[in-house]
């Protein structure tokens, strides 16, 4: 296997740290870069993001095969990168619910056999589909606030919050496993109340939760800085059965060239779709940032007329006037590129990025299409779980119910051999007393 060499910039993504402290590192000498001023990962063994990148078992994972077609629902659905991520692992979607009309048509257009229940989750009876007997519910739940009027937040205190009726689904079709997937400030929630109501809940209803993990999309084969945080549940009478293990990172990481241009993510360049364009103003001030800049590239005239009072304010605010790189993974997209705090501008053309663009650096498939207006598009598509990191946590939680199915399969050829050993027995007796 050749050696992996990445720029100053992707080491940085890497590692979760600054440009500035990377070059902090390489002035101490912690990190030395090679004589083209790129960085070799397997002489960086020592951080644990790279060794774990390096010692992968990430094909491994991806190769795990269902030992049956287990049937998953999934709430909030959006418009479908965790359900296509799921259906790619190996899940049979029984069920979707999403209130939204544009993503409800968005997933019946593309899976015309998915049963897409389209409204208000808190009228969805979930009993009507316990007959099922459902092994994976997942979806992400919008993070709300709750009243902590008392300190023992239970099920019952969080009516009227979406989390309530995720897990009101979760009592009522007891599934083997949950996942529910959220945004990383959930960690941090009210001092982290939040979280621990949720735990709190979680118990209750008789699961055991893995402890939550952020997962940061640029690991799992997806071209953008984005981060999610994922809380896996197991009913407690199966836990034992299980050793669930998180997905492995991939062994290098993607960048915007992987998803606009032909390569190992898709097998053409990115087809010309429709999209949002900057007013005459703007375009000439987004064709003087390059490559990966952002307003701080810009000439001081001109920075100080853009950014008007926000130039006298703290912080980088490096969302601005912001270039993308085809070198780099894409930032993390939002509901619109073309908004002044959230620039998402194409690398070589002075234009926000269009909607296939969006797509695909969010790994859905090319052929997945997407319903409603240019902007209600761009919402889908921005508030959507990355396809291939969905992929990568569904394997995972394929094995699990691998191993739960292996138990299972134990248990009752134990019973069977138990019941057969009895009836020899039973004829035995038989032929002595009658024989």
């Amino acid at each position: 296997m050749s050696k992996e060499f990445v720029t100053e910039a992707l080491l940085a993504d890497i590692l979760s740290v600054s440009r500035s402290t990377i070059e902090k590192w390489k002035i101490s000498g912690k990190i030395t870069p090679s004589k083209n001023g790129e960085y070799c990962l397997e002489d960086l063994q020592y951080f644990p993001s790279i060794k774990s990148m390096i010692n992968s078992q990430w094909e491994k994972q991806q190769n795990i095969i269902p030992k049956r077609k287990y049937q998953s629902i999934e709430l909030f659905a959006g418009a479908g990168g965790l359900g296509i991520g799921l259906e790619k692992a190996g899940f049979d979607t029984i069920a979707l619910n999403e209130i939204y009309k544009d993503s409800c048509n968005t997933l019946r257009h593309n899976r015309p056999h998915w049963n897409v229940i389209e409204g208000d989750i808190s009228k969805v009876n979930f009993l009507n589909y316990s007959q099922y007997n459902i092994d994976l519910l997942s979806g992400g739940f919008p993070c709300q606030a709750f009243s902590y009027a008392g300190n023992k937040l239970g099920f019952e205190d969080t009516r009227g919050t979406l989390f309530f009726e995720f897990a009101r689904a979760i009592k009522e079709l007891q599934p083997k496993i949950f996942v529910g997937e959220n945004v990383r400030g959930l960690l941090n929630h009210e001092q982290g109340k939040t979280l621990n109501a949720i735990k709190s809940v979680i118990s209750e209803l008789g699961y055991v939760l893995i402890e939550p993990r952020v997962l940061k999309a640029i690991f799992y084969r997806v071209p953008q800085k984005r981060e999610r945080l994922f809380l896996i549940g197991i009913r407690q009478d199966l836990f034992n059965y299980t050793n669930f293990i998180w997905p492995e990172p991939f062994s290098r990481i993607m960048t915007l060239k992987d998803a606009l241009k032909k390569g190992e993510l898709y097998n053409s360049d990115c087809p010309p779709s429709a999209g949002q364009n900057y007013p005459v103003k703007k375009q000439k001030v987004m064709d003087l940032v390059p490559p990966g800049g952002c307003w701080t590239d810009l000439p001081e005239d001109i920075k100080r007329e853009y950014m008007g009072k926000s130039y006298f304010l703290g912080g980088g605010k490096t969302g601005i006037a912001r270039r993308l790189s085809f070198e780099l993974p894409s930032l993390t997209l939002t509901c619109s590129p073309a908004q002044k705090q959230t620039e998402r501008c194409h690398p070589q053309e002075t234009r926000p990025l269009n909607i296939r663009e969006y797509a695909r650096i969010q790994t859905f498939p090319d052929d997945w299409s997407f319903m409603g207006s240019i902007s209600s598009q761009y919402r889908q598509i921005g508030n959507a779980v990355p396809v291939n990191l969905a992929w990568a946590l569904g394997n995972c939680l394929i094995a699990v119910l691998n191993q739960i199915e292996d138990k299972v399969e134990l248990q009752d050829r134990e019973f069977n051999e138990t019941a057969f050993a009895n009836h020899q027995q039973m004829d035995l007796f038989d032929s002595s007393c009658y024989g």
